[in-house]
């Protein structure tokens, strides 16, 4: 995807390697510096991580009960839309929070006081969603074990299977669902303190880096066919695939590969977003790898190659602490 707005930026190779080894080295003191320190606190929104239009109703629902917050309910829409209310699975689960009918018609709430129940009015679907949630909490309070993994692993095998197994059932589809959007939820919550730095940063940098001079290609992916040309998601995707970590195709699935650092505590290796709406994600239009000093590798746009950039600041949405369990929690297709 291209940005809009550009800086050529003209820094030697050597320069540029030994600009790069300064970087890695930064990453790994960095990581060090950082290493055990804790999150707590009150769970709220990460800034622009949920469209404008659904993030005050995901606050405010997401606070129900003690077993559930903001950035949870948020990876639970996410996971099962995409954010989009006209959603229809083919089981038939329907709206923004993926509701089947049978589970509507008793659980479905007139939250708007408009009238009527709508599941595919997100004013009633969202504070549904957080509803159910919470009633499934009550149901399984007194089982062993983490209340939110419980409520959750109710939501998928039901609050029966819990409190027969004493936990989380031991089946491998409601085990990954529970850890799928535990970790998921990392990518909507605001930090407190500092993020943790990924320990894949270096070589995603490393890889970006050997890529400097590349022709930028609409599309590519760096195949052979292709000339080992890239976009810009085309790109971050292939740096953090040589460390291992999947991300999606598009730019602003990448946005929810892990958790968002503030820009003052921006490291090396983090993904930088840039969008035409500051206050949602959907539209996301281009990233790049930072790499310290206020600049990322990027390919800008056609006409363009790989190189050094500015991250500026008009279009600049936010960024993600890319996490190998964060890109594996990200749906498949939305």
């Amino acid at each position: 995807m291209a940005r809009k707005i550009w800086l050529p930026v003209i820094i030697g190779c050597g320069l540029c390697a030994s600009f790069l080894a300064l970087l890695v080295v930064g990453t790994y003191s960095a990581a060090a510096g950082l290493a055990g320190r804790g999150n707590g606190g009150t769970v709220t929104l990460a800034k622009g991580s949920v469209p404008a239009i659904y993030q005050p109703l995901v606050q405010k629902w997401g606070n129900l009960c003690p077993a559930l917050n903001p950035a949870l309910l948020a990876a639970q829409l996410y996971q099962e839309s995409g954010w989009n209310p006209r959603a229809q699975s083919p089981a038939a689960a329907q709206g923004i929070a993926q509701f089947i009918p049978g589970t509507w018609a008793t659980h479905g709430l007139d939250a708007n006081g408009d009238g009527k129940s709508d599941v595919w009015d997100p004013e009633d679907a969202i504070p549904s969603a957080a509803s159910y949630d919470c009633e499934l909490a009550s149901y399984v309070k007194n089982v062993p074990g983490n209340v939110t993994d419980n409520m959750l692993a109710s939501y998928n095998a039901g609050a029966y299977a819990v409190i027969k197994a004493g936990g989380v059932p031991p089946y491998a589809e409601t085990r990954n669902y529970v850890k799928v959007i535990t970790n998921l939820a990392k990518s909507f919550a605001a930090p407190v303190g500092r993020v943790a730095p990924s320990q894949q940063a270096a070589g995603a940098i490393y890889y970006a880096q050997q890529r400097l001079g590349t022709d930028y290609l609409w599309g590519g992916e760096g195949t052979a066919a292709q000339g080992g040309r890239f976009d810009c998601s085309g790109l971050t995707q292939a740096a953090y695939h040589s460390v291992g970590i999947e991300l999606p195709r598009v730019a602003n699935d990448q946005w929810n590969a892990g958790a968002h650092p503030s820009r003052a505590d921006l490291l090396p290796g983090d993904l930088v977003f840039f969008a035409t709406d500051l206050t949602d994600p959907r539209t996301i239009h281009h990233v790049g790898i930072y790499v310290g000093g206020g600049y990322m590798i990027d390919a800008p746009h056609t006409g363009a190659k790989i190189r050094f950039d500015p991250i500026g600041s008009a279009d600049y949405i936010g960024a993600t602490r890319v996490t190998r369990d964060g890109a594996a929690a990200l749906p498949t297709a939305l």
